[in-house]
C-alpha cells in the first residue's frame, strides 16, 4: 500500500529542498573553541551553573564539570549567564551583569581552557559577548527577535537558538534563516520543552528529528525540560528526577548535544534549583548518554526517507 504523503505546509524547509529529501544527511559541523558540533562527531556536552553566583563558585562548579566530562570522555562547553533577564519575580536573583559577568567567564576560559555559552537578551550585549566567549545563546523567550538575532549572527560566533516554548519544531525555520541572513551559518538549535498546561512542559522526541532536518546541530536541554515555569510562587519548580530518563530519549532519538544546568548543592541555587542536577551525580549518566550516542549516531544519519515516512 502506498505510503501518505505528508501534507505539504510540513515538508517544505528551505533552498527547495523537503524534509524526507533531507532526512538521513549529517548535520554540518559547527566548531566552538576547541569542540566541535554535529556531523558525525560524537555527543557534546553543555554544561555549568543557571547563572553566575560569585566568581569562585562558577570557577569550583567549572572545575567539577570539566571532571565529570572527562571522566565520561565527553568534549564540554562551560556555559553561565551573566544575566538571568526573564525571572519569575522582580525580587529574584539575576547574575552580576554584562561586564563583571564577562570577566568571570574569560578567568575561566582562560585557567581551565575550555569553550564558553553565555545568553543574550538585547542586541547590544552580543558584540562585547563575543569577544570573550564562543557560544552566544539566545534565550527561548526571545527566539523571533529579529534584531537580537542579527546582532548575534553579525558576531561571527556561533549562535544557539533554544526553541520558544510556544513553537512547533518546523517553525524553527524562520528562526534559523534570519541568523543566516547575515552569512553565518555556525548555528545550533536547543528543544527545552514545550507549553502544555498550567506550570507544565512536555518533550516530543519527533521534534528533534524535525529540526535535525534543517541541517544544524541538535541539542537538548535535559533540566529545562522538567521546569514547571512559576511553580513556586515566586520562583520556578522542577522535577529534576525526570532529566535522566529525557536525555536518554533524547540521545537515543538523536541529537548531535546535550545540554544541563548542573549545581554543587542545588537546593541552595540562587535560580533554577528545582531543575538543576547535583554535579556528583554527572558522571553515570553521562556515560550513559555516550554509550547510547554511539549505538544510535549511524542510524540516525543513515536513516531513510521511507522510515521517516512510515
Amino acid at each position: 500500500m502506498a505510503l501518505l504523503k505528508a501534507p505539504a505546509h510540513r515538508e517544505k524547509i528551505f533552498d527547495g529542498r523537503t524534509f524526507s529529501e533531507n532526512a538521513g544527511v549529517k548535520t554540518r559541523e559547527v566548531q566552538a573553541g576547541s569542540v566541535v558540533l554535529g556531523g558525525s562527531r560524537e555527543l557534546v556536552l553543555i554544561a555549568g551553573p543557571c547563572v553566575i553566583e560569585s566568581e569562585t563558585g562558577c570557577f569550583e562548579t567549572a572545575r567539577l564539570v570539566q571532571q565529570a566530562a572527562a571522566a565520561a570522555g565527553l568534549p564540554l562547553i562551560f556555559k553561565a549567564s551573566f544575566d538571568k533577564a526573564n525571572r519569575t519575580s522582580v525580587s529574584s536573583y539575576r547574575g552580576p551583569g554584562l561586564q563583571e559577568g564577562l570577566r568571570v567567564l574569560g578567568a575561566i576560559k582562560r585557567e581551565l581552557h575550555l569553550p564558553i555559552l553565555t545568553d543574550v537578551h538585547e542586541p547590544d550585549q552580543c558584540a562585547p559577548a563575543a569577544e570573550v566567549v564562543d557560544v552566544l545563546q539566545v534565550p527561548a523567550f526571545l527566539c523571533r527577535q529579529t534584531d537580537l538575532l542579527v546582532a548575534a549572527g553579525k558576531t561571527g560566533r556561533v549562535v544557539n537558538v533554544k526553541k520558544a516554548q510556544f513553537l512547533a519544531p518546523e517553525d524553527m525555520k524562520n528562526v534559523v534563516e534570519k541568523v543566516r541572513s547575515t552569512g553565518n551559518e555556525r548555528i545550533a538549535l536547543t528543544e527545552r520543552g514545550t507549553s502544555f498546561g498550567y506550570r507544565y512542559l512536555v518533550n516530543d522526541m519527533r521534534g528533534l528529528s524535525a529540526m535535525r532536518r534543517f541541517g544544524f546541530p541538535v541539542i537538548y536541554d535535559g533540566t529545562h525540560s522538567v521546569q514547571m515555569p512559576g511553580g513556586l510562587g515566586n520562583a520556578s519548580g522542577g522535577e529534576r528526577q525526570y532529566v535522566p530518563i529525557l536525555c536518554r530519549s533524547a540521545v537515543a532519538a538523536g541529537i548531535d548535544g546535550v545540554f544541563l544546568e548542573v549545581h554543587p548543592q542545588p537546593e541552595k541555587a540562587l535560580s533554577d534549583g528545582p531543575n538543576m542536577l547535583r554535579v556528583s551525580d554527572l558522571v553515570p549518566l553521562l556515560t550513559l548518554l555516550k554509550q547510547l550516542h554511539a549505538l544510535v549516531r549511524e542510524t540516525v544519519i543513515n536513516e531513510s526517507a521511507e522510515s521517516v515516512k512510515a
